[in-house]
């Protein structure tokens, strides 16, 4: 004996629902007009500079090594031992004399711009500080 199937019995009402649901047609888009920007009325204030600090800018840190305290400096200016000089930064600012530079691990006593330098520090001093002669 060999069974059959039920059918399964869909009314009419069913069947308009999905035809409906297939012809959904999307919504038109309608362009926004531009927009006209209104002037602010929240007054500007003026960019205050910091003034300059005293002397002028002879180099930067690159790097520091805290186990021989020596900063590594690219000049911009030449430097001589002897000279007096400030290292400012975010958290750093102290001024001291040059005693002991170095390029290349061989003491020199006048630096040329443009040459990478190792100074020997009295504290520490961080990359991107600036190097002031005073």
């Amino acid at each position: 004996m060999v069974r059959k199937k039920k059918k399964k019995v869909i009314s009419k009402k069913s069947k308009a629902k999905k035809r409906i649901t297939k012809r959904r047609v999307p919504a038109k888009r309608v362009k926004k007009s531009p927009r006209i920007k209104k002037p602010s009325r929240i007054k500007k204030k003026p960019v205050v500079k910091k003034p300059a600090e005293k002397g002028r800018v002879i180099g930067v840190v690159t790097h520091y090594f805290p186990k021989v305290r020596a900063a590594v400096v690219k000049l911009k200016a030449p430097l001589a031992i002897g000279d007096v000089v400030k290292i400012k930064g975010h958290t750093t600012d102290f001024t001291q004399n040059v005693s002991s530079m170095q390029i290349d691990r061989v003491p020199i006593n006048l630096a040329k711009k443009g040459q990478e330098i190792g100074l020997l520090v009295d504290s520490r001093a961080r990359g991107n500080d600036i190097v002031y002669k005073v």
